[in-house]
């Protein structure tokens, strides 16, 4: 069945179906809701807003720490611009493979597409990113121009890094060449025109999210010693820990 994309927003790839899934229930995830990344959501709206205009714009990779409201953010983007004629299509890594088809489809439509692949990273033997660089850059058909990749990863350069590969690289003329895996890494990376990176939240940003979930709460003092507990426990202070704090405590103060 076609995706009527007049109605639909967002549409997920469906491996097994071999087609996409219209998606009627979209997170509701506004932008004014993601606090502490002012940097990245005025990085990545001022992006998005040049390819619905069909001026210069990036594909963009959102790398860092988990929680940080990587993924969020982009779901918010389509909910800000969705009546601009913005589209979201999610494809997970294991069907990149199937992207060409996917954009082969779209790239004739009256509308602005995001690729939206989440939690994005390769192994050295996964050749899956073949298509991923075909659709940003283009073979011997130039790429889309209503289509862009927006990735979220936790590697920086999609793949992981390790020291048998640094070690391959070598002085020449006083020039670092890297080695060859190196340069593969950073080969597919590279496609990202604008790369934004999350870290981890301080004390003060992360007390600052709970807040925003919990204005009417008067004992601050109570709620903060609580929720910097509850961050403890998981290991670590993230939007996304703030926001497990509230659905585990929003009846309780």
């Amino acid at each position: 069945m076609s995706i009527d994309w007049q109605t639909t927003r967002a549409a997920i790839w469906r491996r097994h179906r071999q087609a996409l899934r219209a998606v009627h229930e979209i997170d509701r995830v506004r932008l004014s809701d993601l606090l502490e990344i002012d940097r990245q959501k005025a990085a990545i709206v001022t992006n998005t807003e040049h390819f619905l205009k069909g001026e210069p714009a990036n594909n963009t990779l959102l790398w860092g720490s988990r929680g940080t409201g990587k993924s969020s953010l982009i779901k918010a983007l389509l909910n800000e611009y969705a009546d601009r004629g913005l589209r979201v299509i999610e494809v997970d890594r294991e069907d990149l493979l199937f992207l060409p088809e996917i954009v082969d489809e779209i790239r004739a439509l009256p509308y602005r597409f995001i690729i939206f692949s989440d939690d994005l990273s390769f192994g050295h033997d996964d050749a899956s990113y073949k298509a991923l660089k075909s659709v940003m850059e283009g073979s011997i058909e130039s790429p889309p121009e209503n289509v862009r990749v927006y990735a979220t990863s936790n590697r920086r350069h999609l793949m992981p890094e390790y020291m048998k590969d640094n070690q391959a690289a070598q002085m020449v003329d006083g020039e670092l060449h890297l080695g060859e895996a190196i340069e593969e890494q950073i080969s597919l990376s590279d496609r990202f025109g604008l790369w934004l990176s999350f870290y981890p939240f301080d004390q003060k940003e992360y007390l600052h999210l709970v807040d925003a979930l919990f204005p009417d709460v008067e004992d601050r003092e109570s709620l903060h010693l609580a929720a910097i507990r509850f961050a403890t426990a998981k290991g670590g202070r993230s939007g996304r820990a703030a926001r497990h704090f509230y659905n585990t405590y929003y009846d309780q103060f």
